[in-house]
């Protein structure tokens, strides 16, 4: 049961940090800043609800199963990377390059625990 709300929460995390990264090339095509009330702060609190929730549950499940290539760090990284990227994805003039490197960071830390949960199932 616990797997199923971790793998959940998963999936919802890779949906945002996808949505972020549409967001972010939106944004540097339009050159336009997303609107602070309407856009930025309903995305980057419902990505900061989901990565709470997800983290402590992800934190609880790579100590007792011990998946291979997860540990705790990247656990909380990934959480923070996603939290920071939810928020910077609605500014043109964020750093293609390391908004990217956390992009793909996520999505790469994300599927690896997906994996890592369909076979401890």
């Amino acid at each position: 049961m616990q797997n199923d709300e971790l793998r959940k929460l998963t999936e919802t995390l890779l949906e945002y940090n996808e949505e972020a990264k549409i967001n972010f090339l939106h944004c540097r095509e339009t050159g336009k800043q997303g609107d602070f009330y309407n856009e930025v702060k309903p995305f980057a609190d419902k990505v900061k609800d989901c990565c709470e929730q997800w983290e402590i549950k992800a934190m609880k499940w790579v100590m007792i199963e011990r998946p291979k290539n997860i540990h705790p760090m990247q656990v909380k990284n990934t959480a923070e990377n996603l939290q920071m990227v939810s928020v910077r994805a609605f500014f043109p003039d964020t750093s293609l390059k390391k908004f990217n490197s956390h992009i793909q960071s996520n999505d790469y830390i994300l599927k690896r625990m997906l994996e890592s949960l369909e076979v401890s199932s």
